[in-house]
């Protein structure tokens, strides 16, 4: 959706001295923000955690293998449960994952802090993995449809999640859970859309009358999506890159 200059209301023009107290007032609860951030984040490494079956069978590019080999050596592990549409073409796969995983990219300073980042997808791996080599990413890729009720644990399939486990010598504990906006964590478009003054132009945003909303396609439901395709495939196609998923 595309608003002209002349279409969209803006903010009212101020003196720079009014409009820097104004920010310096809302920089206060910015601030507040923050260090309330850090408190949850504080409560959060203080939660308990439950054993998770380390031997659970993933399938990655080297074939079968186990939760307990996806950490990769490392400690800790962070994986994004990808939500899949088994035998559908790639414009129509999940917009929402498709636009969050987009943005992960450089995984050398979670390294570096002993973490392993992975994509554990909700569908078969071979028609996944050609939609991820079609996107570009080269994070590591594994197909969990063989555990993913004893992964899950009751939570229910075909949501995006993001779960945190540690390892403890063999042993493989889940220490952290999200979905929906928790999601947000793996996003920077979205925290830098925020700074601006249309924000997402989405929706359910709290913005002033007539501010541009409604971006996507036509509703709140596909904000990730425009000309029938999640939006980070255009940029693929236009440089080649097959989406045939063998499907």
């Amino acid at each position: 959706m595309h608003i002209s200059e002349s279409e969209s209301a803006a903010p009212k023009v101020v003196e720079r001295a009014m409009f820097q107290a104004e920010l310096d007032a809302l920089r206060e609860r910015e601030k507040a923000h923050t260090r309330a951030g850090d408190e949850i984040a504080a409560a959060r490494r203080r939660l308990p955690m439950v054993a998770v079956d380390g031997t659970a069978r993933l399938v990655g590019k080297d074939g079968p293998t186990t939760l307990l080999d996806a950490f990769e050596g490392r400690r800790m592990l962070i994986a994004y449960y990808y939500m899949w549409f088994a035998g559908r073409p790639a414009a129509s796969q999940c917009q929402g994952c498709t636009w969050f995983t987009s943005q992960v990219r450089e995984l050398s300073h979670l390294h570096s802090r002993d973490v392993t980042y992975a994509t554990f997808c909700q569908g078969p791996y071979a028609e996944s993995a050609r939609y991820r080599d079609f996107m570009g990413w080269d994070v590591p890729w594994y197909s969990v449809t063989d555990s993913l009720d004893a992964l899950l644990a009751g939570r229910p399939a075909g949501s995006m999640y993001l779960i945190c486990y540690l390892r403890r010598g063999s042993d493989v504990f889940e220490t952290y859970w999200t979905t929906r906006r928790g999601v947000e964590a793996m996003d920077n478009s979205y925290r830098l859309l925020d700074l601006t003054v249309y924000g997402r132009q989405e929706e359910q945003e709290v913005s002033p009358p007539g501010w541009p909303q409604g971006w996507g396609e036509n509703d709140r439901v596909h904000p990730f999506r425009v000309d029938g395709r999640p939006i980070a495939q255009w940029p693929r196609l236009k440089a080649g890159f097959s989406d045939d998923l063998g499907n």
